[in-house]
């Protein structure tokens, strides 16, 4: 998470141009009447706002106005479809905000790196599983969920990264040349956090994934061939 005072105002102003128009088109994408005619979903979509509060509360901020969390969006995702879970990402965000932990000036740039960023990179991750139709149960959990949040958490970090350097507000560190060694420790525990909730989703629940196949995952084997 970036702080506004570490933001141009061209930056604030242009994050929106990318933010803005993809909220409306999960606005228009979401489907309202089966969300509102599903208690079931309603549920969900309410313990995950509160579920992604909770984990962005837990996060160290640095005096130079960054701060560090866990991002969560990958299961959140896998969980709702990407629509609502971007809707899901901004509501937390509006939380953060009331909260007074996140700068309201900074909700666009912010929301760039931490919703659709991993929404994007997950969908993508979810798509090309999706499109080879593996059996193999493992396959979905971690491209899907291990690989998926890895890849995700690397791309808001290089875009936050780009986005600092290029506004020029704020100075690179001089251990810059090392940043790559300190990104598998960002990487690694988002990736596992995120493949645990959802291979525990997979276990207990596999009917609240929205993009889990039932029917090919969790079909025996011996079926088929006795077809």
């Amino acid at each position: 998470m970036i702080g506004a005072e570490l933001l141009s105002p061209l930056s604030q102003w242009s994050a929106w141009l990318f933010y803005g128009p993809l909220l409306g088109w999960a606005l228009w994408r979401t489907p309202w009447l089966q969300l509102i005619s599903d208690v079931r979903r309603q549920h969900l979509l309410f313990a995950t706002v509160v579920g992604l509060v909770l984990l962005w509360l837990v996060r160290r901020d640095f005096e130079s106005g960054l701060s560090y969390h866990f991002i969560g969006m990958t299961v959140v995702t896998l969980l709702l479809d990407w629509p609502l879970a971007i809707l899901a990402g901004f509501a937390a965000q509006l939380a953060m905000v009331a909260l007074g932990r996140q700068d309201l000036a900074a909700l666009g740039v912010n929301g760039l790196l931490l919703v659709l960023v991993p929404v994007l990179v997950t969908e993508l991750c979810a798509l090309w599983v999706e499109r080879r139709q593996p059996r193999n149960l493992f396959v979905y959990i971690f491209c899907s969920g291990f690989f998926a949040a890895a890849l995700a958490t690397l791309a808001s970090l290089l875009l936050g990264l780009g986005i600092l350097m290029v506004d020029g507000i704020w100075g690179a560190p001089p251990w810059l040349a090392d940043f790559v060694g300190y990104l598998w420790l960002v990487m690694f525990p988002e990736a596992f956090i995120n493949g645990m909730l959802v291979t525990a989703l997979v276990v207990f629940q596999p009917g609240w994934l929205e993009t889990f196949n039932r029917t090919r995952y969790l079909s025996a084997p011996w079926k088929d061939e006795r077809d």
